[in-house]
């Protein structure tokens, strides 16, 4: 989704103004344009196609999905396989009838279906899909964040790096995405106190290896975490995707990957100017925003549970009010103060907060373990 967010946005680029107005030139991308964006894999796993319309230069930043059209997926052996709309612009697979096979080309189409506008059909290139090799290692490496100095104490954070080789040098190209899930607990006296949060990644992350004399990719950077988070307060997971792409996709992810890192003034370049593999059947001069990636998939799962010098705690915020009364005030408006025990502390007290996620961690996370949570224990 987020990827999505980062496509429309960048579509219609924010211009640079100065301390006594604003410049907004005119611009032939206030024409409303469809991103067509998704993922196919040959993993036994629902895929996933997302249909939206792009906002206006100087809207604000939302998207508008695409309903109500007939998406279907042909592969170069004559097989049609038709995807269910699940909620608004979203399309996915059934995986009782789909997965994608290496060697397979695969070609998406859609058909729009107002019954007040002229309508499109669209439709990608054929994509074959490439092999991809599993991932070898997937590690961390603590960083200081903070040297210790007088009054100062240590602050440590973590690097998290990956390896992968492919022996074959069927996959020179490479992209990855990952999914953080923490444990959190709040220790006061309240129903749900444990949650695990999760986060997917937002960045894109690229590599290729058909310049290197070896086909390895050994200590590539996914992401680091510092002591200002509470991902590394008791235990953390973090899980790879590696995908594998053609040529021309990872042209076009290292395109919009430029494009992000360099928003900011008239002359960067903008995302009508990336092509992707989609077009207009009616209209071939129509600009079609996104990809449809036909990628294989390997992935593996990092957990961490250490300990970290100097990590920020955060918990001492949530309290605007304490009292050593045993219940609170009869005036306290329960609408706007959440009540919590800290049985912690000593002594303990009651605390009152405006922040409900100091009061419920759900708010921020699920009380659902993930079933995998205690693999490596």
């Amino acid at each position: 989704m987020k990827i999505f967010k980062t496509i429309i946005s960048l579509s219609f680029l924010l211009i640079t103004g100065s301390c006594i107005s604003k410049f907004m030139p005119e611009t032939s991308e206030n024409i409303a344009m469809i991103v067509i964006d998704g993922l196919i894999t040959d993993q036994p796993e629902a895929d996933t196609i997302k249909l939206y319309n792009s906002i206006p230069l100087g809207d604000k930043d939302r998207i508008i999905p695409v309903r109500g059209c007939t998406a279907l997926i042909e592969d170069d052996l004559g097989n049609v396989f038709y995807l269910s709309e699940i909620a608004g612009g979203k399309y996915v697979t059934d995986p009782e009838e789909f997965r994608g096979v290496i060697g397979v080309k695969y070609t998406l189409k859609v058909f729009t279906n107002s019954p007040s506008e002229f309508n499109y059909s669209y439709q990608s290139y054929p994509m074959e899909m490439k092999p991809v090799p599993p991932i070898d290692e997937l590690y961390y490496e603590k960083t200081v964040v903070r040297e210790p100095a007088e009054g100062v104490s240590l602050a440590e954070g973590c690097e998290i790096f990956l390896n992968t080789h492919d022996e074959t040098d069927d996959c020179r190209f490479y992209k990855w995405e990952y999914q953080e899930i923490w444990e959190i607990f709040l220790p006061f006296d309240i129903v749900n106190k444990k949650c695990w949060v999760s986060n997917n990644s937002t960045n894109i992350s690229v590599k290729n290896t058909s310049l290197l004399s070896e086909n390895r990719i050994e200590k590539h950077p996914l992401l680091a975490i510092s002591n200002e988070t509470d991902r590394l307060a008791i235990k953390y997971s973090l899980l790879v995707n590696q995908y594998s792409l053609n040529e021309e996709e990872y042209i076009y992810w290292s395109k919009l990957k430029e494009a992000t890192e360099n928003v900011g003034s008239l002359y960067d370049i903008t995302p009508s100017s990336i092509i992707g593999n989609m077009f207009c059947v009616e209209d071939p001069g129509q600009v079609v925003l996104g990809y449809f990636s036909v990628s294989a998939k390997s992935s593996k799962r990092l957990f961490i549970k250490d300990n970290f010098a100097g990590l920020v705690n955060k918990l001492p915020d949530c309290i605007d009010y304490e009292t050593g009364s045993s219940w609170p005030p009869p005036y306290l408006n329960k609408l706007v103060w959440n009540i919590i025990y800290c049985n912690v502390c000593m002594p303990p007290y009651f605390a009152y907060t405006y922040d409900r996620s100091c009061a419920d961690c759900t708010v921020r996370g699920t009380k659902i373990k993930p079933d995998y949570w205690d693999e490596n224990e």
